[in-house]
């Protein structure tokens, strides 16, 4: 089985078509696609879920399951098929997971999905994969938590468990490195860019020089757009601006006098200057492309969203209130930021304990 990408008449906007065996369309899974297209997914949400459901059907195949007669017995088998790096396989030794169990979850969410979307068309009759009860007990509630906290909630039955993991932060000296590694004024901007404001990468993707403003005051605003011929997107959908410092607006600046290619009919911040073709938006593969370069160089192995981290991180640090951080970073709750990106080492813990001691000392002194 494989995915083949396609292109929708008159329009930029990509398709996905999973192929069987046959290299035949598997209209179930086709049918789903296209009901996510009709929502105004993200292109690349629905390539991901493309790929989780041909994994599902090659699950199927392998099982030699009915699709439209799977229980949840068999749903969770699909869970040791994700894991199992070799099913054919017998060994003695402990095997290694193939897939985290993040992309295992992402997987049987997707499949959960699939299956009520063919419920609610009545093609099955789903598979009895939660369970509702009342709102279990936890230390975060919401302001109108009083008016929900009697009816009952849906939860997943099949769900693994997924350790914390702290994806790491730069420190300043590390990104330093990066920009000096950097060859092109326009990849300098690049990276001080997601480091100063924490933008996702599809935001700096779709940015238009009318978003940035230095007219008395440097701001940038973040502008959802679901036209954008890279494909890219604004993932929460809101519009926000985020203050900027007079370098960064200072460093656009040298970027278009220089190097931005002259004579286009182009609006996009970031374009192609000297690869593929000149004057065309830059697309997520440039920007991986450009991080692969700069671990070569650096052995510093960063991405866009570790700056995003590193910046959320030092904005903390600097005794941000969160409200503040969540609304620079565009969380729709400051409960994802909380959750997603407190990164506080034992040496910020120290110094905050210190700062105790030095107050309570300043209190008995007085």
């Amino acid at each position: 089985m494989l995915i083949q990408k396609g292109q929708i008449p008159d329009s930029n906007r990509p398709i996905w078509i999973v192929l069987d065996d046959n290299y035949l369309p598997v209209e179930p899974i086709q049918k789903y696609l296209r009901y996510l297209d009709s929502l105004e997914k993200s292109p690349n949400t629905i390539r991901v879920y493309a790929n989780n459901l041909k994994l599902f059907w090659e699950f199927l195949r392998d099982k030699k399951l009915d699709w439209k007669e799977v229980n949840l017995e068999q749903m969770s088998d699909f869970i040791h098929w994700l894991r199992s790096p070799d099913p054919g396989v017998i060994s003695m030794h402990p095997q290694v997971s193939k897939r985290a169990e993040k992309t295992i979850n992402h997987a049987l969410t997707t499949v959960c999905s699939f299956y009520e979307f063919q419920e609610h068309l009545g093609i099955t009759e789903g598979v009895d994969a939660y369970r509702y009860q009342l709102q279990p007990g936890r230390k975060y509630k919401s302001f109108l938590h009083h008016i929900s906290k009697g009816k009952e909630v849906k939860t997943r039955l099949l769900k693994v468990k997924e350790p914390k993991t702290f994806p790491g932060c730069l420190i300043s000296e590390q990104v330093k490195q990066l920009v000096d590694a950097c060859n092109r004024i326009r990849d300098k901007f690049i990276i001080c860019l997601l480091y100063e404001t924490g933008m996702r990468i599809g935001e700096l993707l779709g940015l238009r020089h009318e978003d940035i403003h230095s007219q008395g005051v440097n701001e940038i605003h973040v502008v959802p757009r679901d036209d954008n011929v890279n494909n890219s997107r604004a993932k929460s959908g809101l519009e926000r601006v985020i203050h900027v410092s007079k370098d960064l607006m200072k460093l656009y600046s040298n970027y278009l006098i220089e190097e931005y290619p002259v004579d286009i009919d182009c609006d996009y911040v970031f374009v192609n200057c000297w690869d593929g073709e000149i004057g065309q938006p830059m697309g997520y593969s440039s920007i991986n492309g450009l991080f692969k370069r700069l671990a070569k160089k650096t052995g510093i192995k960063a991405s866009p969203h570790l700056l995003r981290h590193t910046h959320a991180t030092e904005l903390i640090r600097a005794g941000w209130d969160m409200a503040h951080i969540q609304k620079r970073l565009g969380h729709t709750s400051v409960q994802t930021t909380i959750n997603t990106y407190v990164h506080l080492t034992d040496d910020d813990l120290q110094q905050e304990y210190q700062k105790y001691l030095n107050s309570k000392k300043v209190e008995n002194e007085n």
